[in-house]
């Protein structure tokens, strides 16, 4: 057993090639094959999101607090709220991140498929990002 103490990893800012905006990440687990599983705390700044990107096996995104949207390929982005959980298709092109005017927290889960647990596409465009959100 492992135990990882408050504080013993540092946060780090989020890659900038695969993400708009201020957004800072705080690794939860990583464990060690033959597990998959991959979970880290991420917090984007107000308009923060992440690029377009897909799961080999899917994403749990649970919101911790704030709110923000998800985005498909397929229609205008969906505001999500602290206490909500979104589940990821494996293979589905998704983007999420914070809303306009307001921060947001999640807790993204994943696993690894031959060490690969993201597969990062172009960046989400202005135009994407501002669409109204659908009603549900």
């Amino acid at each position: 057993m492992d135990i990882f103490e408050v504080g013993s990893r540092p946060s780090k800012v989020a890659n900038p090639d695969w993400f708009t905006g201020r957004v800072w990440q705080d690794p939860v687990i990583e464990a060690p094959e033959p597990a998959r599983v991959r979970a880290v705390r991420v917090g984007f700044e107000p308009g923060a999101r992440t690029a377009w990107h897909r799961h080999p096996l899917g994403q749990t995104l649970h919101v911790l607090s704030g709110s923000g949207l998800v985005g498909l390929r397929s229609g205008a982005p969906r505001r999500i709220r602290a206490g909500d959980t979104v589940w990821i298709p494996p293979g589905e092109e998704h983007w999420h991140g914070a809303a306009p005017d307001c921060a947001m927290v999640h807790l993204a889960i994943q696993e690894a498929l031959d060490g690969v647990q993201t597969d990062w596409l172009e960046k989400v465009a202005d135009a994407d990002y501002s669409r109204p959100p659908s009603p549900a």
